[in-house]
């Protein structure tokens, strides 16, 4: 019934990600989640701090560029900018610590998996993981690959005159929901060896509860302490969206390939 009802709802993306909270606290899943939660505490600390010692200045120069007669809308963009900063901010750390907690969370993303639905979705020993880890970091790059250039336009729209003030932090601020959206659902894909092309696509198929989810993970990045375990309830709440949503019909694909 309440599988139903989360692929059903329009803001599925949200109940996916209270339903990763819920999951985080079950016994079987803690051991999983201390390194991530570890390595997520330290990077974030360190960002913050170094992001707050220079990020007003940044934006006033910024505010001072708007025309004459949009003076008044400062008062709105502060805010924003602020936000889409501290947005764009967390999401560049996000990447740095998925990186370097991408076999960590690759195990997580299968303990979950292994909960929700009682089987095994691997027998690999500790020998044959760290095998694995040349394509672990192969496809964190690949989806660096995806990200960067798209990151560059996005900011380089903040330079054009007029817009760039005005409808660039909107741009930006859903294409980085969107880029969490991949992040984090590519892990239980990823263990399924589903193509990083195939898996975009069938995001995009639900554009709607993966931007929804994206943003929300976003925010919560962006919200001090919660940001410190937002990594691995996002990891588990993509993992119970895999489960429901995807995992037959993509399995049923690969299998016809």
């Amino acid at each position: 019934m309440l599988k139903n009802q989360l692929i059903n709802q329009p803001l599925s993306g949200i109940g996916y990600l209270l339903k990763g909270m819920k999951l985080l606290a079950h016994p079987k899943l803690r051991a999983f989640v201390i390194v991530p939660l570890c390595i997520n505490i330290l990077i974030f600390v360190g960002a913050f701090w170094a992001l707050f010692s220079s990020v007003t200045a940044w934006i006033d120069g910024y505010i001072n560029e708007l025309p004459d007669f949009l003076s008044w809308l400062s008062y709105l963009f502060w805010p924003l900018l602020i936000f889409t900063i501290l947005f764009g901010f967390s999401f560049l750390f996000s990447i740095v610590a998925n990186l370097i907690a991408a076999p960590f969370n690759g195990v997580l993303a299968e303990k979950t998996e292994n909960l929700l639905t009682n089987t095994r979705i691997n027998d690999e020993s500790f020998a044959d993981t760290l095998k694995d880890l040349p394509r672990i970091f192969k496809r964190e790059l690949q989806k660096l690959g995806y990200f960067l250039p798209r990151l560059l336009f996005c900011f380089a729209l903040h330079f054009i005159p007029v817009f760039g003030q005005t409808i660039a932090p909107f741009i930006s601020f859903i294409f980085a929901g969107w880029m969490m959206a991949i992040q984090y659902a590519d892990f239980p894909f990823d263990n399924h060896k589903i193509e990083f092309k195939a898996m975009r696509k069938a995001l995009g198929q639900r554009v709607g509860k993966n931007l929804t989810f994206g943003l929300v993970v976003g925010f919560c990045t962006t919200v001090p302490f919660v940001n410190f375990i937002i990594m691995p309830i996002a990891v588990c709440g993509a993992t119970a969206f895999w489960v429901d949503i995807y995992k037959q019909d993509m399995l049923n694909k690969t299998s016809e390939s």
